[in-house]
């Protein structure tokens, strides 16, 4: 089995409903964002896939939540956007990109000392 690692970044604000503290207010951070792929198979060149492939559809993928308020997004008016929530969103609706890679696991930094790690059992 093949691990491929990406990281990338976006900005954008966010708000926490029903939560008491200062994050219930609007604020923004700029996300940093890594993500794992995996594959048994390698390329006829030997590649899981290219990283310079991978690492654009990660930054086009991110483009539709940067700089924006994640809470007007129709995902997150339902959800809401904490950062375990955004985790999750970013595996599932990035699996649908780097399809037929299979995504292990999806990191969200809301900042340099808070993460949150997404994967499936």
């Amino acid at each position: 089995m093949y691990e491929l690692t990406i990281k990338s970044d976006f900005a954008s604000a966010h708000f926490v409903r029903g939560y008491q503290g200062n994050c219930k207010d609007l604020h923004g951070h700029t996300w940093k964002v890594e993500v794992t792929v995996e594959n048994d198979k390698l390329d006829a060149i030997g590649m899981v896939v290219d990283f310079k492939i991978i690492k654009q559809q990660l930054k086009d993928f991110l483009k539709n939540i940067d700089h924006v308020c994640l809470n007007d997004l129709p995902h997150f008016k339902v959800v809401n956007p904490t950062t375990e929530n955004l985790a999750k969103y970013i595996f599932d609706e990035f699996a649908k990109v780097c399809h037929p890679l299979r995504i292990k696991k999806v990191c969200v930094w809301e900042s340099e000392t808070s993460d949150v790690t997404y994967y499936k059992i």
